[in-house]
């Protein structure tokens, strides 16, 4: 694919990157997917790398870039058959709230972990009756005395299991108002209180979903991100901060994932012959949807890099819009990649062989999380458009 908005720097990080992602390949990530596995291996070696917190401060052993060298480092792992989800939660939401609003010693028990993939952290927001509504969340917390007190409930928390601590979301009551505000917590995997149940899923994949039970858990005051003087709209700040680099990570994973779809496609369509000797890829029913696929996915990471600097030089509201448009258009396009790709196979596609079929389902899961395409409209109707709120 094209680079050419891309500094030499950009181009030897994606090159290293995909060398990085095709010595484990497609393979090493189904098996994986199948047994449930985290891909230990090759999350170690990209965090050994450098490739894990490239977007995290130096100082805290980061790279000092932002979510455009994280975007390459994603995308280019997804195109090579092997993507790291966690990479979407951990440095991306986790590792930028906690840069840009934790106190100094969060700061540095976490960052040097995070960036080099030693720590891992998961993000606990959506609920069970909240669903896309944040402004619902029931999970609360208390003061008792020097400590916190949550008790709530989340669902579809990814990789609880393998990380070190998950970010939760919760509501705090503000003295002045005695309105409920958001706020963050680290929570760390064996807090008494803090339970996890797996979510028996169709989807295989590496890293599993879990419903959590926040059950009376007590955490120290330094549990909550940037302490009790971080000021009234602090937890409102932290949320976006890390709802903007989900959404361009989660376009970085599926253009990833198209472009390794679409390569398949193309290669077995250069090779398979059924009728008077010519490749089936010269025909135009096989070769013009090819080639728009290729097209939706080059036009999804234009968007994708727009908001990826847009957050990287500050502008919140601007990266708000652009990430949103940038998730749809790299769903919607990975969506029909993948269709097309098993469909230019035949049979074939729906083998494990070829590896593609699986990847019907985790295409269709683009378009869901973690943000629905009808929401994202909703936003773009009502924040760009001016039009009237219909929710």
């Amino acid at each position: 694919m094209s680079t050419v908005l891309e500094t030499e720097e950009h181009q030897a990080l994606r090159a290293a990157v995909a060398a990085l992602g095709k010595r484990y390949g497609r393979e090493y990530s189904t098996a994986l997917a199948r047994k449930g596995e985290h891909p230990r291996e090759l999350w170690s070696e990209a965090g050994k790398l450098g490739y894990l917190g490239v977007n995290l401060p130096e100082e805290y052993g980061g790279g000092g870039g932002g979510m455009a060298e994280l975007s390459i480092v994603l995308e280019e792992l997804g195109a090579a058959g092997s993507p790291l989800l966690m990479m979407v939660v951990s440095p991306a939401i986790c590792g930028t709230v906690i840069a840009r609003f934790g106190t100094e010693t969060q700061k540095q028990q976490w960052l040097p972990g995070l960036s080099d993939g030693t720590l891992s952290m998961s993000f606990g927001i959506t609920e069970p009756d909240a669903g896309s509504n944040s402004h619902r969340i029931t999970t609360t917390a208390r003061r008792d005395g020097e400590e916190w007190v949550l008790t709530g409930r989340k669902v579809f928390i990814s990789g609880v299991d393998t990380s070190d601590a998950t970010l939760v979301v919760g509501r705090t009551e503000d003295a002045r108002s005695g309105r409920l505000k958001p706020c963050l917590f680290i929570v760390p995997r064996d807090t008494p209180g803090f339970e996890r149940t797996v979510i028996d899923m169709e989807l295989h994949a590496a890293e599993k979903q879990f419903e959590l039970v926040l059950d009376e858990v007590r955490l120290p005051a330094d549990a909550l991100v940037g302490g009790d003087t971080s000021g009234a709209d602090a937890g409102l700040l932290q949320l976006f901060a890390g709802l903007n680099p989900e959404r361009i990570m989660g376009a970085a994973f599926a253009i990833g994932m198209g472009r390794y779809a679409l390569e398949q496609a193309v290669e077995y369509a250069k090779t398979r012959t059924v009728w008077k000797g010519a490749p089936i890829g010269s025909h135009q029913a096989i070769a013009h949807p090819l080639a728009q696929a290729h097209i939706e996915l080059e036009l999804a990471r234009l968007m994708m890099q727009k908001a990826a600097k847009l957050y990287d030089d500050g502008d919140d509201a601007g990266a708000g819009e652009a990430a949103n448009m940038a998730k749809y258009a790299a769903a919607e396009a990975c969506v029909k990649a993948v269709d097309q790709a098993v469909h230019t196979l035949g049979g074939n596609g729906l083998t494990r062989e070829y590896g593609l079929a699986s990847l019907v389902t985790a295409a269709r899961v683009s378009r869901i999380a973690p943000v629905s395409r009808e929401m994202i409209l909703n936003y773009v109707s009502h924040q760009t458009l001016g039009l009237p709120k219909s929710y």
